[in-house]
C-alpha cells in the first residue's frame, strides 16, 4: 500500500462507526491511487499538495484530497480503501467521506478550494451520469490544479463547457490545467492516466 493510501486508511481507521470499521477491515495492500500528469507523480491529492496554495500544509491537503477521491470512487468508481458488500450503502459513506474532506478543507481556512472542490464533485456526477469517463479524469486535473494553484478564467470557462456537455470541455480542461503548473507536460492525452477511476 502507498504511503498516501496508509495515511488515508490510518486517517478513516480512527473514524466511529461503519467508516472506521471498513477502514481497519481494509487489505494493506491495496491498489495504489491512480496518476494525475507524468507517470510516478500521484493522483489528484498528491497533484494539489504540490501546488504553492499548499506550502506548509502539503500532507493536510494531500489527506483531505484524498478522503474527496475515496468519496468519488464510492460512487463512481472502484474504492481503493473502504469497500462495503452494499452499493446504497457505499453512496453513504461516499457522501460522508466528500463532507468529511470538504471540512479538513474548510478547517485549514481555504474556503476557494472548498467552492473549487465543490465544483469538482458536481461536475463528476454530471460526467459520470453522462458516461463521459476521460472527462472526469480531466476534471480531477484541473480541479486538483485549481486547489493547488488557484483558478483562473480560463478555468471558469473550462467549467461551464463542462456543465455544458460541450465535446471541447476536456481540452479546455487541460489546457487550463498545464497553464497553471510549472513543468507541466504540453502534450495532450499521453500527459494523463485515467487510473484513479
Amino acid at each position: 500500500m502507498s504511503a498516501a493510501l496508509a495515511a488515508l486508511r490510518a486517517a478513516l481507521a480512527g473514524e466511529p462507526g461503519l467508516l472506521g470499521e471498513l477502514a481497519r477491515s481494509a487489505a494493506p495492500d491495496g491498489p495504489e491511487p491512480g496518476e494525475a500528469g507524468p507517470p510516478g507523480q500521484g493522483g489528484p491529492a498528491q497533484l494539489a499538495s504540490r501546488g504553492p496554495r499548499a506550502d506548509g500544509r502539503r500532507e493536510g491537503y494531500e489527506l483531505l484530497l484524498e478522503l474527496i477521491v475515496e468519496g468519488s470512487l464510492l460512487h463512481y468508481g472502484q474504492p481503493r480503501v473502504i469497500c462495503p458488500a452494499d452499493p446504497d450503502l457505499g453512496l453513504l459513506l461516499g457522501d460522508q467521506l466528500y463532507a468529511l474532506g470538504l471540512r479538513r478543507l474548510a478547517e485549514l481556512g481555504d474556503l476557494e478550494a472548498v467552492g473549487e472542490l465543490a465544483d469538482v464533485i458536481s461536475l463528476i456526477s454530471q460526467a459520470a451520469l453522462a458516461g463521459e469517463r476521460e472527462l472526469i479524469d480531466d476534471i480531477w486535473q484541473a480541479g486538483a490544479a485549481a486547489v493547488g494553484w488557484g483558478g483562473d478564467l480560463a478555468y471558469e470557462q473550462a467549467k461551464r463547457l463542462a456543465r455544458a456537455g460541450r465535446a471541447e470541455a476536456g481540452e479546455a480542461l487541460r489546457a487550463s490545467a498545464r497553464r497553471r503548473m510549472d513543468g507541466a507536460p504540453s502534450g495532450g492525452d499521453d500527459a494523463r492516466s485515467r487510473s484513479w477511476r
